[in-house]
This record gives structure tokens, C-alpha cells and sequence, in this order.
């Protein structure tokens, strides 16, 4: 299963960064992208293992809980894309079709 992340979910990832950058602890931010990058790595092997995301249940639309944030992800045939990372108490709003293409895709391995 090869593992790709949108551009929609590199913004968020650096805004975290840029988040904890503000507040003078950006090693807290980079420890949360690659934390959370991690995490994503292993739905490569295991690409059910997120939840439905409640707010759609659909079944290709799921997350990881990385706490205090979401990781959701389209759960695809032979893909994985990461399409947001938001903190858990925002209201999940998924961004149109045309955002959830894999702009500057990078593949985890």
C-alpha cells in the first residue's frame, strides 16, 4: 500500500510547526510532525487500522488519533492519502476534490 499526503495536510503540518515555532518551542512542533508521520507509516502495512471518521461514516474516510490531533486519511485501493491534521476539538471540514489530489506527494516508507 503506498502512502501519499496532500497538500491540504503538508499546510497543516507545517502550520503546526509554525504554531509551536510562535510560542518558542519548536522542537514541540517537530517532535508532533514526526510523530504523527509516524503513525501514518504504519497504515502502509495496515491500511483499516484508523477509525471511520463520525462526522461521515464512510468507510474510506477514516483517522488516526494522535492526541491533540486527527490524522484523516482516504483509505484508497491501492493508496493512502493523508488529507488533514487537525487538533481533535475543531470541527472536522474536508476540502473539495480538487484539494485532495497529492500535490508534492512524498511517499513514506
Amino acid at each position: 500500500m503506498e502512502l501519499r499526503i496532500a497538500k491540504s495536510a503538508l499546510d497543516d503540518l507545517q502550520a503546526i510547526q509554525e504554531y509551536y515555532k510562535d510560542q518558542d518551542v519548536p522542537q514541540i512542533g517537530d517532535q508532533y510532525v514526526a510523530a504523527i508521520l509516524t503513525h501514518f507509516e504504519m497504515l502502509q502495512p495496515h491500511p483499516d487500522a484508523g477509525r471511520v471518521v463520525p462526522e461521515f461514516n464512510l468507510d474510506h474516510i477514516r483517522e488516526l488519533i494522535h492526541t491533540p490531533f486527527r490524522a484523516v486519511y482516504l483509505r484508497q485501493e491501492i493508496e493512502v492519502v493523508l488529507i488533514r491534521v487537525w487538533r481533535s476539538e475543531r470541527q472536522l471540514i474536508l476540502p473539495d476534490n480538487e484539494s485532495l489530489t497529492t500535490h508534492n506527494p512524498i511517499g513514506l516508507r
